[in-house]
């Protein structure tokens, strides 16, 4: 049965993302006077501060200022800006955004997905691919007019609004041709016949009447709308022209184009001929470029998940990488937290890179770079054409405690035997190259690396093979340490290795279906267990010892390294188990699965307490080590994304998950992080959860304490030594009230009179009638020796502090106005206390105290005497039984203290 029901995590933020194939736009603020960036990642729209200009311009920011995030429901396709809006389309809609995070308009008339937006004044141009183009009015939202034009004859790929050309555009086609209109008065002005290739696009050059025209062939056409002459022709052969961009700096005329093979070709255009190249600018089509106006900057952005900014400052004219946001371009396949703040998660990707997210800001992320057997070799090669490069990693560990001497990383790559070292600090790969010896010189084809793990200390790593060999070397020098089994230690393949926090154990998982135990320093066998199936994975939690394992039948168990048995098992995924982590305290096991749901196993209940779906499978899942978030990756998806743990800021329900629940699908966060809470859906929850109330006394056969605090009951005994102490020296002196005119005696010289002496004469005789008068606590008592109900006595006891306590037990004696059937009552109450065996701490203090102020009266009165008599076997018999308890407790206590488990 499908439940509404708060979960455990809720979504925050992506880390990682900051460019898809959409092509940004560059738009300046007049009021602000800065260059702002914007960039579509998915469903949000990115705004940067593009230029922060400082000591003569050799500063550039790029940073992050304002995310609108799941603005639209779903991925923009087509992104455009004006002076201050920013026009984001998806499928047939489009949104207009202002202040760079709210939706002031939205513009609905298309029947087909838009793919063109041009500004346009007061007005915004969109066509869509049925090649309809309507023009809006921004402000009312209306449709000012709508051409539609035959798709077979002039299907429109390009647009443009030329300078200084009031109320015309300019359209390019799939065709080749070009037309130019007139919107206001809707008319079609000039036709070019353009040059027997489709135009992909259109950008308007420094010059007036001048237009840079992209097309299909390779070509780019400066051409002269004005007079219809071409100015020049270019042709680069990397296929279709992707984006153009002007220089405008005085004295470098300069055309940039980018290809979709990622390369920018820089164009002379005083020489008309190529100035130079910037090979693999991108790992994928340029989507984006522009030069900042007046600067010599270039703003690229790609479907590989990067923005750079390029500074030309040398000679040649190349352009260098000046600033960067970049991230994964293919999916991350594994990631892990670095470190204890929870700060850094490393992550692997399908690109063969390795790279650091920062959680706290995106400037302290860090890109290791990609693994290369000769990195000398790769960088004369290049990017593309590197046949050094290693394949993705698929699995490491890393360690913090001795990064800054040596490598603190190891990593085990897709179908490779040797394993890699990199180094957090230098940010980039290690030194070693770790593989056993009599591979050294040649490389098997059928024997790979599958596990990888590090020691606590950061001195070995311990390296599983797919033969079910198990190897360790050392970090610092990357010399082989030993193995584990005579030959091999597992007769199938390694599915994971796992060092405890102490360096005593190595467990070892094979696909066979064992777990060994091995002592890490002489390499022998200590224990090896079978399991029900084969093992997928397993994860060790080195505080607790509890190690996690994943079976090919989907089902996980929980195995305690001290016992070294199977101490839980679940089961509920419906497919493979991609991976696992435990919660800092290790009460949690976090599940990822192809089934698209991520699962959270309470391990002291034995229960599930969280389940939710995904609209993709987790590949890799995180747990903070301070426990605030859960870090994903997902099938082809370039973020991380984080979860918040709620139960750490708001009442989650940690009950057990029926055996019918459904979980709801949950849409994967944004990167703008989710600030605003929504309190209406914790309140039904609050509603919904059933709220425990602690009863007065959990069981009849405990012994239960009172929640008063000790200073209630505990110095009743020894209240007049306390009197004594607090007793003053001298009576307090009320001092003389000085009257509001002075009286002074005659005279020249002005004296004041001498205030007089004043007699004492208040009476400090206290009314013994009052005192006389019954008390409520006298009055209950006496109403219980008929009803035998002594709580309303007790409730009443129980509010009053130590001095009236002592005042009202002293008035139940008869020399104190009270008579000994009230004191029999009161020890009624007493026994009714011990019987119930609860308020016992009061029990005690109060009969202590009543001892104390009666005890010649209690000897001289039998029916007192008796009564006493038999509150004393009925206090020792609770005090043996309390007393064996402690007993046992203390003794179980100190063993496990001082025993060596």
């Amino acid at each position: 049965a499908a439940m509404a029901r708060d979960g455990l995590f809720a979504g925050f933020r992506v880390l990682g993302r900051f460019s898809g194939p959409v092509p940004h736009v560059l738009r300046y603020h007049g009021r602000h006077r800065q260059f702002y960036l914007a960039t579509a990642v998915g469903r949000s729209v990115h705004t940067y501060n593009a230029l922060y200009f400082v000591m003569n311009l050799k500063f550039v920011k790029l940073l992050s200022v304002s995310l609108t995030g799941n603005a639209v429901p779903q991925d923009i396709t087509c992104l455009a800006a004006d002076r201050m809006l920013i026009f984001a389309s998806y499928d047939n809609i489009l949104h207009a955004f202002a202040r760079n995070k709210e939706v002031v308009h939205t513009y609905e008339g298309h029947k087909a997905r838009i793919h063109l937006v041009q500004p346009f004044g007061d007005h915004v141009i969109s066509v869509d691919v049925d090649n309809v183009l309507i023009v809006w009015n921004i402000q009312s939202e209306e449709e000012y007019l709508q051409v539609d034009f035959d798709k077979a004859t002039f299907a429109i790929s390009a647009i443009l609004h030329p300078s200084t050309y009031l109320n015309k555009i300019l359209l390019g086609s799939e065709q080749g041709s070009l037309q130019l209109w007139n919107i206001k008065s809707n008319k079609l002005l000039y036709s070019f016949p353009g040059w027997h290739s489709a135009v992909t696009t259109l950008e308007q050059a420094p010059a007036l009447d001048v237009v840079a025209v992209g097309l299909v062939s390779g070509h780019i056409i400066v051409h002269n709308i004005k007079f219809d002459e071409t100015l020049m022709k270019f042709q680069q052969d990397w296929g279709p022209i992707t984006a153009i961009s002007f220089r405008t700096v005085d004295g470098h005329p300069v055309m940039a184009a980018g290809s979709p093979v990622g390369h920018i070709a820089l164009w002379d255009l005083e020489e008309k001929k190529l100035l130079s190249q910037m090979q693999d600018a991108h790992s994928t089509a340029i989507a984006g470029m522009s030069f900042v106006p007046g600067e010599p900057l270039l703003i690229t952005n790609g479907a590989d998940n990067a923005i750079r900014v390029w500074i030309f400052d040398g000679p040649g004219g190349t352009g260098r990488v000046l600033r960067s946001r970049t991230g994964h371009s293919a999916p991350p396949t594994k990631i892990r937290y670095h470190g204890q703040n929870g700060e850094q998660i490393l992550s692997a990707g399908q690109d063969g890179t390795l790279q650091s997210f920062s959680t706290v800001h995106e400037k302290f992320n860090k890109s290791l770079g990609r693994g290369s057997i000769n990195k000398k070799k790769s960088k004369k090669k290049g990017l593309k054409l590197d046949t050094m490069a290693l394949p993705p990693i698929t699995d490491f560990a890393s360690e913090v405690a001795h990064q800054s001497d040596w490598d603190g990383i190891v990593a085990c790559h897709q179908g490779y035997i040797t394993c890699t070292t990199w180094n957090y600090q230098k940010t980039s790969m290690g030194a070693h190259k770790l593989r056993p010896e009599e591979f050294s010189k040649h490389k098997p084809i059928d024997i790979y690396a599958t596990a990888v793990d590090i020691t606590s200390c950061g001195n070995f790593a311990v390296i599983g093979l797919s033969t079910g060999r198990v190897d360790v070397y050392n970090m610092q020098s990357g010399i082989h340490r030993g193995c584990f089994g005579k030959e091999k230690a597992h007769e199938g393949a390694i599915r994971g290795v796992a060092v405890d926090g102490l360096n005593q154990l190595i467990i070892t998982a094979g696909s066979e279906g064992l777990i060994k135990f091995w002592k890490f320093k002489t390499k022998d066998l200590v224990y090896s267990t079978e399991l029900s199936s084969s093992p997928s994975g397993i994860l060790l939690h080195r505080d607790s010892g509890i190690l996690g394992i994943a079976f090919d039948d989907f089902s996980i168990s929980v195995l305690d390294t001290e016992t070294r048995r199977i101490v839980r098992t679940f089961s509920g995924h419906h497919g493979r188990i991609n991976d696992m982590t435990f919660s800092p305290d290790g009460r949690w096991l976090i599940t990822s699965s192809m089934d698209c749901t991520i699962k959270t196993w309470d391990l002291p209940s034995g229960c599930l307490i969280d389940c939710f779906l995904v609209d993709s499978a987790a590949v890799s899942i995180a747990m903070s080590p301070t426990g605030d978030f859960l870090a994903s990756t997902h099938v082809d998806d370039l973020g991380i994304y984080l979860w918040s743990n709620r139960s750490l800021y708001s009442l989650v329900s940690l009950r057990p998950l029926p055996a019918d629940y459904e979980p709801s699908m949950v849409t994967c966060p944004s990167t703008c992080p989710v600030q605003d809470v929504d309190m209406s859906g914790d309140e039904e929850t609050c509603d919904e959860m059933i709220e425990y109330v602690s009863p007065e006394q959990l069981g009849e056969q405990l012994v239960t304490l009172s929640s008063l605090p000790e200073s209630r009951w505990k110095n009743l005994l020894s209240l007049d030594v306390i009197k004594k102490k607090n007793k003053p020296k001298e009576p307090p002196k009320v001092p003389k009230s000085a009257p509001f005119f002075i009286p002074t005696l005659p005279g020249l010289i002005p004296r004041y009179i001498t205030p007089e002496e004043e007699s004492d004469t208040q009476s400090k005789v206290v009314n013994l009638g009052v005192l006389a008068q019954k008390s409520d606590f006298y009055i209950h008592l006496e109403e219980a020796l008929s009803t035998n109900e002594y709580t309303a006595p007790l409730n009443l006891l129980k509010t009053l502090g130590p001095s009236h306590i002592e005042i009202e037990l002293r008035g139940l004696a008869p020399e104190g106005g009270g008579s000994t059937e009230v004191m029999l009552s009161f020890l009624r109450m007493i026994g009714m206390m011990l019987n119930k065996k609860y308020n016992f701490e009061l029990a005690q203090a109060y009969l202590a105290l009543f001892l104390k102020l009666h005890l010649k009266v209690l000897s001289s009165e039998p029916n007192l005497l008796e009564e006493v008599t038999r509150l004393s076997t009925q206090l020792e018999e609770t005090w043996i039984h309390l007393q064996t308890l402690f007993n046992q407790s203390l003794c179980v206590l100190t063993y496990m203290k001082s025993a060596l488990l």
